[in-house]
C-alpha cells in the first residue's frame, strides 16, 4: 500500500518584501486547495515578489499545474514578480509535457529565483 505524503505549504518573508512559499508532498486534485490558499494569502499581503519553491514536491498532477498557472496570471494582474523553483523530475516532467514550462519563470534554486524576482521588481 502506498502512503500519501500530505501537502505542506509554508510562507517565509524575505527582505524586499519577497514571500517564499515552500510546498512539499503531493500536489494534486486532493491537495491543490491548500496550496492555492497559501498562494492567495501571499498575494493578499501585497509583496514585491512571490517565489514558489516546489523542490520538495513528490508528485504534481494537473491540478497542481493549474495552481501555478493561476498564480502566474494573478501575479501579472497585481504587478507582483513571480517565480517558480523546480528542479526535480516529478515537477519538471508534467510542466514540460503540458508545455507550461515556457510560460512560467522556472529556476533550479531558490537563490536564483530570488535574484530573478529582485531584478524584475526593481
Amino acid at each position: 500500500m502506498n502512503e500519501r505524503i500530505p501537502l505542506r505549504a509554508t510562507t517565509d518573508e524575505l527582505p524586499g518584501p519577497i514571500l517564499a512559499i515552500r510546498v512539499s508532498g503531493v500536489l494534486d486534485a486532493e491537495t491543490h486547495r491548500a496550496a492555492s490558499a497559501e498562494v492567495e494569502s501571499a498575494f493578499a499581503r501585497k509583496p514585491v515578489a512571490v517565489v514558489l519553491d516546489l523542490t520538495a514536491v513528490d508528485f504534481m498532477g494537473s491540478s497542481g499545474i493549474a495552481v501555478l498557472i493561476n498564480a502566474h496570471h494573478r501575479a501579472n494582474r497585481l504587478g507582483i514578480a513571480f517565480a517558480v523553483v523546480a528542479n526535480t523530475r516529478s515537477v519538471l516532467r508534467p510542466l514540460r509535457v503540458s508545455q507550461v514550462d515556457g510560460t512560467l519563470a522556472l529556476h533550479p534554486t531558490v537563490d536564483e529565483a530570488i535574484a530573478a524576482v529582485r531584478l524584475v521588481s526593481t
